[in-house]
């Protein structure tokens, strides 16, 4: 089958393609550059030009396809509001092209506190506020072959969700924090196993279905800050909640939440196991310039 992949060219899409060639998929991807293009055509897949603003190239790409994996967004969280807004308007446009068929919409949502297991709805409230997992559901009684993959902190030795941006926080402070106790949790999964994730969600896709693509539970807050620590060499510290704001800035309203999560109801109904290196593990041996 020809699969539509949005992202193709980030973090997560470029694990993606040798994926679904490997199980005998096409793939076009979306990218927004000529380097991005010869990228594409480097991995085996057909480039397909555009971006998450330009609707008419979402459109065009869906309906060229036979099924879409949307792993784009633009993680400029001084703008997530604006930015989750694009893509709600990106995935209700790729919809439009599928509605009436039962060709697959399979788009990225995140992992909140909500999320006991699979089967719990995300609300239309929540403290973490991307929206694309409900926007994908609301297009279900539209006629379209929606599904969510929600996202834990994927990672390998080079890039670790929002791990990532909270090594440089250290790097500018001077030392790796954590709140309370750093009891808090946060489930990660290893890039190679998220990739593997969503081909078999496509290939055994299920309207309505929400995957947690979750290798880890959930790895403490204290955990991941003594690993940072050791990484880069600093001092590691505690910080009351009060403190929290001045040292973490954007990122304090999701250090200090609880996200762990199973992937319990994704490893039997899709029989994926997860065989990928833990958080921890890849911290270790980080690869971060």
């Amino acid at each position: 089958m020809r699969v539509f992949l949005t992202g193709a060219t980030g973090f997560i899409g470029s694990h993606v393609i040798p994926e679904l060639i490997g199980a005998g998929h096409q793939v076009l991807g979306l990218t927004r550059s000529d380097a991005g293009a010869a990228a594409l055509v480097a991995a085996g897949a057909e480039p397909h030009q555009g971006h998450l603003e330009d609707l008419d190239s979402l459109r065009s790409g869906a309906a060229a396809s036979d099924g879409v994996i949307h792993c784009a967004f633009v993680h400029d969280f001084s703008k997530f509001a604006e930015n989750s807004q694009i893509d709600k308007v990106a995935i209700e446009a790729m919809g439009a092209v599928l509605a009436g068929s039962d060709r697959p919409l399979i788009v990225s949502g995140g992992i909140g506190p909500w999320a006991a297991t699979e089967d719990d709805d995300h609300p239309a409230q929540s403290p973490t506020p991307r929206v694309s997992e409900p926007t994908a559901m609301a297009l279900i009684p539209k006629g379209v072959s929606a599904a969510v993959v929600r996202l834990p902190q994927v990672h390998d030795t080079t890039k670790f969700g929002l791990v990532s941006p909270l090594i440089e926080i250290a790097r500018q402070k001077g030392v790796s924090a954590y709140i309370g106790d750093g009891a808090t949790r946060w489930p990660a999964a290893h890039v190679s196993d998220v990739a593997r994730l969503y081909r078999l969600a496509f290939d055994k896709h299920q309207t309505g279905a929400r995957w947690h693509a979750v290798g880890e539970e959930g790895v403490s807050m204290k955990a991941i800050a003594e690993a940072v620590g050791r990484g880069l060499k600093l001092p590691v510290v505690s910080l009351s909640m009060e403190e929290a704001p001045a040292h973490f800035g954007f990122f304090a309203m999701f250090a200090n939440i609880d996200l762990a999560s199973p992937s319990t109801l994704t490893q039997q109904r899709l029989g994926w196991k997860p065989t990928g290196p833990g958080m921890i593990e890849d911290l270790d041996h980080m690869q971060v310039a």
